[in-house]
């Protein structure tokens, strides 16, 4: 089922009415009715009964994202709020990071005694913990130095700081944004690659998966980096979606 972006937004935003001073303009914006003037939204393009929300030149009209260009910022905002998530769970565990630092002796102690009890019980399910890889991973990361802890804890920050300041631009839909988030994920890529050869999970194939498709999607769909065309013929895709232009042009033509 295809998806109206434009009435799916006015319906939550309201719609958004302009009156042009040029007459020829303003004719193809206007209608009389018996309950009163209406004015053609913007975005959705219906007739919207009552005052225009704003007039004036119709170069000083506001620029309203329509069709495409609605779908694009949706699925920003939705990699937006991935961000956000991934941002806050990162920092969750660089403070853990930073407590284990602290007390690395006491959880070291508290690990080994939990170690004893549960032992018996998985080696009842024949899993032997003293081979797992998750307990062994544990207990390689006790050796380290507290140094090298609170490196990890810095460092793990820094990439929480990157993923929410992604998260900001592309929420706002900002260039600058989406830039970063290409390379910034891209950078990643080679990393999920190798960890891939150290142990698959469909876990680690799916997040490999999702962000080869979004550098893909934001690099091709926003142009960037001079692909399809770069910025101009972005900022031309975005001008030939407004209403506003599309009928000027039809109101020159029919002139």
């Amino acid at each position: 089922m295809k998806i109206d972006w434009d009435r799916r937004t006015c319906a939550r935003k309201g719609h958004v009415t302009y009156a042009p001073d040029d007459p020829r303009l303003r004719v193809r914006l206007h209608a009389r009715t018996t309950l009163g003037d209406v004015w053609r939204c913007l975005r959705c393009g219906d007739f919207v009964l009552g005052e225009p929300r704003g007039s004036g030149p119709a170069a000083d009209a506001p620029l309203v994202p329509r069709g495409k260009v609605l779908r694009d910022l949706f699925v920003l905002r939705f990699l937006a709020v991935e961000r956000v998530v991934r941002g806050v769970f990162i920092v969750l565990v660089a403070v853990a990071v930073w407590k284990f630092s602290n007390s690395r002796d006491a959880v070291r102690r508290l690990f080994e005694e939990y170690l004893d009890v549960f032992r018996p019980v998985f080696r009842h399910f024949h899993y032997d913990l003293d081979h797992s890889p998750v307990v062994g991973s544990l207990q390689k990361a006790f050796g380290y130095q507290r140094s090298t802890l609170l490196l990890v804890a810095g460092l793990l920050l820094a990439y929480a700081l990157i993923e929410i300041v992604e998260a900001v631009g592309l929420w706002y839909a900002k260039r600058w944004a989406e830039y970063l988030t290409v390379v910034a994920t891209a950078a990643f890529l080679p990393l999920e690659i190798y960890e891939l050869t150290e142990h698959v999970s469909w876990l680690k194939i799916t997040t490999l998966v999702l962000n080869i498709l979004a550098v893909l999607y934001i690099a091709l769909t926003k142009r960037l980096f001079g692909l399809r065309g770069g910025r101009r013929r972005f900022e031309e895709e975005r001008h030939s979606a407004s209403l506003l232009e599309v009928e000027e042009s039809a109101g020159l033509v029919n002139a």
